[in-house]
């Protein structure tokens, strides 16, 4: 049966996004008063499984009947939703996490806001806009991707709304959280204004410990001062991630400098501030990280060889040229140059993330790329047209691809 009344609003991140100036990415509607019945009369097209979502047979945009949630379990999937075309529009609105997401925008520009979203936007708050916060886990993952989004606005998270996340944090609930939603929040975290705030605000809330504990135990973890003025390992990383912020809006390269330290977090107390085998111990963490939240293979695979290379490119000019030729072997450069450049990024956010080397040159990693550079000159065709094969063709590829670097080693020596 058609409703007797039916409306659609714009919401969310929409209505947030115009009200603070930025540029509107995407447009999600809420239908009142409608079924779904009559959301397939009038051509649209149901995707959503779990409650009725329906995409626009024109502009595709997101079109969802305006429902209520309770909770009925653990997780995030434990509630019970009510579509009903009873449900109002302040009902669809105060289920949503923050109040600057809790806003909605009629046919005629006409902004609707009964949790008052607009005066925290001009406070620049996060604020939760009911209790039935803490009923979500996930939440507490989304809200610290927001202050990474924002931070650079001056928006802070309220107080209460801090409590609620470490109560949850507490309780056990993140533990309900599958891989795939806990690394689909980081990701996108990965790809936000200030991503190391993410990672503070986790910390604070004590969510970090439950969700990657490989990185919470950095904080606290001593280096040496000459080399890292900083000393804490963990503060350390947060810097070197802000670093790799301002050198790639690649998030693979900013998941590569988060993680190439993870090691330190392992090292025996009676050798420090020294972190002797870390790289080999941060390269079996960095896998088991990504084994955990199903992390996909791009994103570790680069991880993995920043944590078990980028001493490496700290000393390339005191490694033998076998050395360097080994390890562009092991990085695959040859055949996917692209890893091997963004591993150069990665080494350079770790050097130049420490206190006050923010501006320090940084020339070992021009001198990696030219000994990149010179061993891939080597002619593997013409070795082949003179006979060449097999197990022979490597090592002589191998051979003179040293040589190459040794040459190309030469040019390093200061005037």
């Amino acid at each position: 049966m058609k409703p007797v009344f039916m409306k659609s609003y714009l919401v969310g991140g929409a209505v947030r996004d115009t009200l603070l100036g930025l540029a509107v990415k995407d447009r999600d509607w809420v239908i009142v008063g409608a079924t779904p019945e009559h959301m397939l009369s009038q051509g649209f097209q149901q995707v959503g499984a779990d409650f009725p979502v329906f995409l626009h047979p024109e502009t595709h945009e997101e079109y969802a009947l305006a429902r209520t949630e309770r909770k009925s379990g653990q997780g995030y999937k434990g509630f019970e939703v009510n579509f009903s075309t009873t449900v109002t529009l302040e009902d669809d609105l105060l289920r949503r996490d923050l109040t600057i997401n809790a806003m909605a925008q009629d046919e005629h520009g006409n902004i609707v806001d009964p949790y008052h979203g607009r005066q925290d936007i001009e406070d620049k708050v996060l604020r939760h806009v009911s209790p039935a916060f803490r009923e979500d886990p996930l939440r507490v993952l989304r809200v610290a991707r927001f202050a990474a989004r924002f931070d650079h606005l001056g928006f802070s998270i309220a107080d209460e709304t801090l409590a609620l996340m470490q109560e949850i944090a507490q309780s056990g609930e993140l533990d309900t959280l599958v891989p795939e939603r806990v690394w689909q929040e980081i990701q996108r975290a990965l790809t936000e204004r200030s991503p190391w705030v993410f990672w503070q605000v986790l910390r604070q809330v004590r969510a970090l410990d439950i969700l990657v504990p490989e990185l919470n135990r950095l904080f606290g973890i001593p280096q040496t001062q000459k080399w890292h003025p900083e000393v804490d390992t963990g503060i350390h990383t947060m810097m070197v991630l802000k670093q790799a912020c301002t050198l790639s809006q690649d998030p693979i390269v900013r998941y590569g400098a988060l993680c190439h330290d993870l090691g330190k977090g392992l090292t025996p107390s009676e050798i420090l501030p020294r972190h002797h085998g870390h790289e080999e111990t941060g390269e079996r963490l960095v896998k088991a990280l990504g084994k955990r939240l199903k992390v996909p293979n791009a994103y570790q695979s680069l991880a993995a060889k920043v944590a078990r290379y980028h001493t490496h490119c700290h000393r390339i000019r005191e490694l033998k040229a076998s050395t360097i030729v080994d390890t562009l072997q092991a990085f695959g450069a040859y055949q996917n140059p692209l890893v091997f450049e963004n591993f150069l990024l990665c080494c350079t956010a770790d050097f130049q993330g420490r206190s006050g080397w923010q501006s320090r040159a940084y020339p070992q990693a021009d001198y990696f790329h030219r000994a990149y550079l010179a061993s891939r000159t080597v002619d593997t065709q013409a070795l082949m047209d003179a006979g060449y094969h097999g197990k022979q063709l490597g090592e002589e590829i191998r051979r003179q691809r040293i040589n190459r670097v040794k040459q190309e080693k030469i040019s390093w020596q200061p005037s």
